[in-house]
């Protein structure tokens, strides 16, 4: 999912192996200049100088092993703390006055590296074993420990801990991000099938319903069963589970063309194309001697996929008002256009709705409004508000930010 692809790019791991890499370099460079400035303190220089050779080659091959988490396996992550060991040990028979002066010894810092490297691999345990390891390593070389000693190594060991699960909590987060965003792709994915059903399927089987209620007869029992399956497959959609799947499907509806144009785009046009496509010729279709439609004199231009799904929506507030309003209900479609968005408000003269009804419709998993109207709107990061005053008709108005559709 295109999501859980974000998810994994925004990463906490990868600048922290980055940082890794970086600091690794820069410590390597470090303690071969110390090295350079310091040299004649040095009873065996040799010893170092050999030494320093081998981290230089080891700090330039590994760092490819340091990029990533998957590179930097568990083999290696010991060979690299034997390394920083080693040097620890080392430093003595380079320096023999080092056990006596709390000098660096010389791998310096660049032993924390390898401390860093298990913290971010494996987690605040992973490194309490590595610091452990280093710290006694240094109390070794040492000797006899002064304050300063005990002290660094003492932070270093708590430092490794912290980072080490503050990654750990970083990859927690991640995977419930990911599972979170994964569910709502879900969700949306559903809810656009359950639109898809309602603007067409659910509207077809009340169709054959109230025309075979009416024929009598055999009609009549074929209407009774088409009744059973809409309330079936509505209590499908409204219970959660329709698979997350989309299916190709053919659109048909109530008299035909109504839905169909609901549920594809009122025009029947192909407007998956990647220009911008004008509102107003998806939104003309649906006038009528019943539906007046005003729009600016200038085209309305939206995304393919906002355009399509705002007719959608416009076409699911018709619906209702043909279903709901009265047979002699008249209908208004407004179009208007602001820099930044677009407002589409539709307006009839019915009898308005009750107090109510729409919490009520959504529990008997009457989608119309609920997903036809506002899950659109939601999804192209808009707003539906529905004013609807009982004896003096209903309002819906619909808002799309232009650079939220336009994602």
């Amino acid at each position: 999912m295109v999501e859980r692809e974000r998810v994994v790019r925004m990463s906490v791991e990868q600048p922290l192996w980055r940082a890794l890499t970086g600091y690794r370099v820069l410590t390597a460079v470090y303690a071969i200049l110390l090295f350079a400035f310091e040299r004649d303190k040095f009873e065996r220089p040799w010893v170092a100088l050999a030494f320093l050779a081998f981290l230089a080659v080891w700090t330039a091959a590994t760092l490819p092993r340091v990029a990533n988490a998957a590179s930097c396996t568990k083999p290696f992550l010991v060979a690299d703390l034997t390394v920083a060991v080693t040097g620890i040990l080392l430093t003595p028979l380079a320096d023999e006055q080092a056990q006596q002066v709390d000098g660096p010894t010389l791998p310096t810092i660049w032993a924390a590296g390898s401390v860093l490297a298990f913290a971010i691999k494996g987690g605040w345990r992973w490194a309490a074993l590595a610091s452990t390891f280093v710290a006694v390593a240094n109390l070794v070389e040492r000797a006899h420990p002064s304050r300063d000693t005990l002290h660094n190594v003492l932070l270093v060991w708590i430092a490794s801990i912290a980072i080490g699960y503050i990654v750990e909590v970083a990859r927690a987060s991640e995977r419930i991000l990911a599972r979170a965003l994964e569910i709502e792709a879900a969700t949306r994915e559903r809810e656009r099938l359950a639109r898809d059903i309602h603007d067409s399927v659910l509207q077809v089987l009340a169709m054959v319903q109230r025309r075979g209620t009416a024929l009598g007869g055999e009609a009549a029992e074929l209407g009774r069963m088409a009744g059973e399956q809409e309330v079936a497959l509505r209590t499908l959609v409204s219970s959660g589970l329709v698979p997350t799947a989309r299916a190709p499907h053919d659109d048909a509806g109530p008299g035909g063309a109504a839905v169909l144009r609901t549920a594809a785009g009122p025009s029947g046009a192909d407007t998956g194309g990647p220009e911008p496509c004008d509102l107003r010729s998806l939104l003309a279709p649906y006038t009528g001697s019943k539906v007046t439609f005003a729009e600016p004199g200038a085209p309305v231009l939206l995304a393919p996929a906002a355009a399509r799904e705002l007719a959608a929506a416009v076409g699911a507030a018709l619906d209702n008002v043909g279903r709901h309003a009265g047979a002699d209900a008249r209908a208004w479609i407004l179009v208007e256009e602001d820099p930044d968005e677009v407002i589409v408000t539709v307006r009839d003269d019915g009898p308005g709705i009750p107090e109510g009804r729409l919490a009520q419709a959504e529990g008997e998993g009457r989608l119309g409004v609920a997903q036809s109207i506002l899950g659109r709107l939601r999804d192209l990061g808009g707003t539906a508000e529905l004013i609807s005053v009982p004896g003096q008709g209903t309002e819906v108005e619909l808002r799309v930010p232009r650079g939220k559709a336009e994602r």
